[in-house]
C-alpha cells in the first residue's frame, strides 16, 4: 500500500498493460486500486506489464475494431493505436534489451516499430545508471529515420 501512495504523492500515474483475467485476484485488485488512485496524476506514467503479449494486444485490438463495426476503409494507424493498451502514450523511442538477448520477445511490437534498440549483456536486475547512460549516449548519436526518410 505504501508504494502506491508514494507513487500518488509523487504525481505518478500507474497503468497496467496486459491481461487481467489470468492475474491473481489480489494483484488485480491492487492494480485497480492504484490505477484509480493515480489516474489524475500528470507527472509521469509508470506502466507495468503483467501477462503482457504484443501479439495478444494486437489481436485484442483487431477484435475490438471488428466488434465496433468499423468500416475497413476507416482502419489506419491512428485507429489501431486507439484500441491498444497504450492508446494515450507516445510510441517508444528506445528499447533497452538486457541479458544479451537479441530478440524482441513479443514486447510492444506495434509501439516499437520505429524504436532504436540498445542491446546489453547486463542482466535486468543489474542494470545501473552507468549502463543506462551508455544506452542514452548511443541513442543520442543515432540519426532517426522513419520509413520513407
Amino acid at each position: 500500500e505504501r508504494d502506491g501512495l508514494w507513487l500518488h504523492n509523487q504525481g505518478i500515474q500507474l497503468r497496467h498493460i496486459g491481461r487481467v483475467d489470468r492475474l491473481p485476484a489480489s494483484l488485480n485488485q491492487a492494480l485497480k486500486c492504484y490505477e484509480e488512485l493515480t489516474q489524475q496524476n500528470t507527472g509521469m506514467t509508470l506502466m507495468v506489464a503483467f501477462d503482457y503479449s504484443g501479439r495478444a494486444e494486437i489481436i485484442e485490438a483487431v477484435r475490438s475494431i471488428i466488434h465496433a463495426a468499423v468500416p475497413p476503409e476507416m482502419v489506419n494507424d491512428d485507429l489501431v493505436n486507439h484500441y491498444l493498451y497504450t492508446k494515450s502514450v507516445p510510441d517508444i523511442d528506445l528499447v533497452v534489451r538486457t541479458g544479451g538477448e537479441l530478440r524482441l520477445s513479443n514486447f510492444m511490437i506495434w509501439q516499437a516499430a520505429y524504436a532504436e534498440y540498445y542491446f546489453t549483456p547486463t542482466l535486468w536486475p543489474d542494470l545501473d545508471e552507468r549502463e543506462l547512460k551508455k544506452a542514452l549516449e548511443t541513442y543520442s548519436q543515432t540519426h532517426r529515420r522513419f520509413g520513407g526518410d
